[in-house]
């Protein structure tokens, strides 16, 4: 533990719903969801304004409909969520050289590596106040909310309690008197089977499990997790901000512009994805026992599947089979946009002839669809030759209707065109390097 509140959790409030709302004006200060816009989607981001209406992430499309029928539901705009996550994170790397991303919207910075004059609880105030300004700069409007603690855990905790927008110091010798109070769920791991066994032993806050011995917690929860909860429950976390953390998994995905219904197509791109793997793998002396599919659906439902081999591989036909066995688990019949490989697990040896066949797999022809010449998901952006930028408001019976406007303008705007009007159509970002 530190002695001092030095590292600082950060993180942006309803990330892609506000990325939604800042480049199209018109929805500003509405309900906005992002994902769910499928018959079996479910919500990924949900806008503070459909919040109040109950409406959350991991919800199914069908269920905030329900709660929230007049908010704006959008398919997702990645490029856009990835370019908004790299000038954050570029500004939290201006503060601090020791920066670990955990996903495209929250960060850990230490606040020790930052140069600051001292790390009194008014200096590290005003870095993180100074922080947040940078970050609603740079990004065009977007807020963050900042939690710095003297450990990982409590500054996560304390990016929680001033949402959105706000920022919460826990002074160094003050982190019991925060935690003691709070139910035994804001402590990572403790989900709702592993918080139901504790409530039924009579421990429902962190202080009635900051009473309870570690064997005894080792005896309801098992050693690693009885163990670890034990610590945490008393603030105990030494963990450092890693800026450059050992591969843990080497995959390869790919998104195509054209929803996949083919099976046999799907298994030769998950073919040459896992000889791909293979291939990084063998360059970088790895191998790895844990294969794993990411799927993502027509509605932007993201499935994986994992298998886990007895012994270390870095066969890409070895890795293919398995692949090819845990898609054929899952139901595509929809039609999917995203298909990945993975391997984790890694380890630097490998066992030969892990089935006892040879390492090439049968030749499968990959040739992808040409994609239809109109695709319209609702929040798109497009161009009109004439009336210029824009984003799909909605589609359907051969139409696509259009709201002209962009985060630099007022909002626009709204008309209707043929879904094959040759002078509309969707904006390609850049690629990327």
């Amino acid at each position: 533990m530190r002695d001092t509140a030095s590292i600082l959790h950060l993180d942006l409030d309803a990330f892609f719903a506000a990325v939604e709302q800042r480049d199209k004006p018109s929805l500003r200060g509405k309900p906005v969801i992002v994902g769910g816009t499928g018959g079996r989607g479910v919500v990924s981001t949900a806008s503070y304004e459909a919040r109040r209406y109950g409406v959350g992430s991991a919800m199914s499309g069908r269920e905030a409909r329900a709660r929230c029928p007049h908010a704006a539901f959008l398919s997702g705009r990645f490029h856009a969520y990835r370019a908004t996550s790299k000038q954050v994170m570029q500004v939290l790397r201006d503060l601090s050289p020791l920066v670990e991303p955990l996903s495209l919207d929250e960060a850990f910075v230490d606040l020790a590596a930052a140069g600051l004059p001292d790390l009194e609880v008014d200096t590290v105030t005003a870095a993180g106040a100074e922080l947040r300004r940078r970050v609603q700069e740079v990004t065009g409007g977007l807020t963050a909310t900042v939690g710095i603690a003297s450990s990982k855990f409590l500054a996560k905790v304390a990016s929680e309690l001033d949402k959105p927008d706000g920022m919460t110091v826990v002074p160094p010798g003050t982190e019991l008197d925060l935690l003691r109070p709070m139910k035994v769920k804001v402590i990572p791991g403790v989900g709702p089977a592993t918080a139901e066994r504790l409530r039924r032993a009579g421990i429902h806050t962190v202080a009635e499990l900051e009473a309870v011995s570690e064997d005894e917690l080792v005896r309801l929860l098992g050693q690693a997790q009885g163990h670890g909860l034990w610590q945490l429950a008393r603030a105990q976390d030494s963990r450092p901000v890693v800026a450059e953390r050992e591969a843990k998994s080497i995959s390869v995905e790919g998104t195509y512009d054209s929803d996949l219904t083919d099976r046999r197509l799907m298994e030769g791109l998950l073919t040459r994805q896992a000889r791909e793997v293979g291939t990084r793998m063998r360059k970088n002396g790895h191998s790895g026992r844990t294969v794993t599919i990411k799927v993502r659906l027509y509605d932007f439902t993201t499935l994986s599947r994992s298998s886990t081999l007895t012994s270390p591989t870095d066969d890409g036909a070895t890795i293919a089979r398995v692949a090819r066995a845990l898609l054929a688990d899952l139901d595509t019949t929809g039609g999917v946009r995203l298909l990945g490989v993975g391997v984790s697990g890694l380890a630097d040896w490998v066992q030969e002839d892990l089935f006892g066949e040879s390492g090439e797999d049968e030749e499968v022809e990959v040739v992808i669809p040409e994609p239809p010449r109109r695709t319209w998901p609702p929040g798109a952006d497009v161009v009109h030759d004439e009336m210029g930028a824009g984003w799909v408001w909605g589609s359907g019976a051969g139409v696509v209707t259009v709201r002209f406007e962009t985060a630099d303008t007022p909002p626009g705007p709204v008309r209707s065109f043929r879904a094959d009007d040759p002078a509309l159509r969707r904006f390609e970002p850049p690629a990327e390097d």
